[in-house]
């Protein structure tokens, strides 16, 4: 998608893959400023790592503990985070509603793109966020970061608007009563033969369900929700914003979406 996009605008530039291993990170960093590198994206397991590997981070991605997004300017390396805003633009592109007049349910809360989400739900002010971990004492202790966010006067009825919950059908279960986004932030469905991480049994006919998995066919949870006669969808859509926020962070002018778009799905497709 990012060439096509470089393609469109007209820059002369090519989007590369550099495999890089984890101590080999500083170094390949400082390679790219020695060598009058643009930008680059960064993914697991760089995201974090790379906080302190910056000349400068963006008071977002300080929040969100990781840099998923580069730029290099007079040789400084400046570190970004467009996961959290990219998934916002996702949201309300696949659902038509902003984030923050939603209640959230986020299954994992313990880090990485989890983290992000639950950040950037704190920061748009959503009318609930319950996060669920396989570790719940991760979920707890994003939970108890983030409880400034969710201190104001503002009343939702018999439920607090932030929680952290067990992943356990019966708590899962009472959660979804109120809720209205049920978001998949593991890697649950990485492969089409596995379970759904949520049954569809559970889920139910109103809830909007964002799996942050991106492929061309349905993710087990999106199955899940197919049956439960839920509107759903996959993280193709947060990829692309991010992808298109990253763009514009690079060159500072507006991203070319739907040729990214057309770029991104045809691959999704060829994958």
């Amino acid at each position: 998608m990012h060439q096509a996009a470089l393609e469109k605008c007209g820059i002369a530039a090519r989007y590369g893959r550099l495999h890089i291993r984890p101590e080999e990170l500083s170094a390949a960093l400082q390679l790219l400023v020695q060598n009058d590198f643009i930008g680059t994206n960064l993914t697991i397991p760089h995201k974090q790592t790379a906080m302190d590997l910056m000349d400068e981070v963006d008071g977002q991605a300080r929040k969100m503990g990781a840099v998923n997004t580069v730029t290099i300017e007079d040789g400084k390396l400046i570190g970004f985070n467009t996961d959290g805003p990219g998934f916002v633009r996702a949201i309300r592109a696949e659902f038509g509603v902003d984030v923050r007049d939603l209640r959230v349910l986020l299954l994992g809360a313990g880090g990485g793109a989890g983290r992000a989400i639950a950040v950037q739900c704190a920061l748009e002010g959503c009318e609930r966020l319950v996060l669920v971990n396989r570790t719940f004492e991760k979920a707890r202790a994003l939970a108890l970061e983030l409880q400034p966010h969710f201190a104001g006067p503002r009343l939702i009825g018999p439920v607090a608007r932030l929680e952290a919950v067990p992943w356990a059908d019966d708590a899962l279960r009472a959660q979804l009563q109120h809720t209205d986004l049920v978001i998949n932030a593991t890697s649950i469905g990485l492969n089409t033969a596995s379970p759904s991480p949520i049954s569809a049994a559970l889920l139910l006919p109103h809830l909007l369900v964002y799996d942050t998995i991106y492929t061309a066919d349905k993710t087990p949870l999106q199955q899940a929700a197919d049956d439960a006669g839920a509107r759903h969808a996959n993280g193709l859509s947060m990829l692309l914003h991010q992808g298109a926020l990253s763009f514009q962070i690079w060159f500072k002018r507006d991203a070319p979406i739907d040729e990214m778009r057309e770029a991104l799905l045809r691959f999704a497709r060829k994958g």
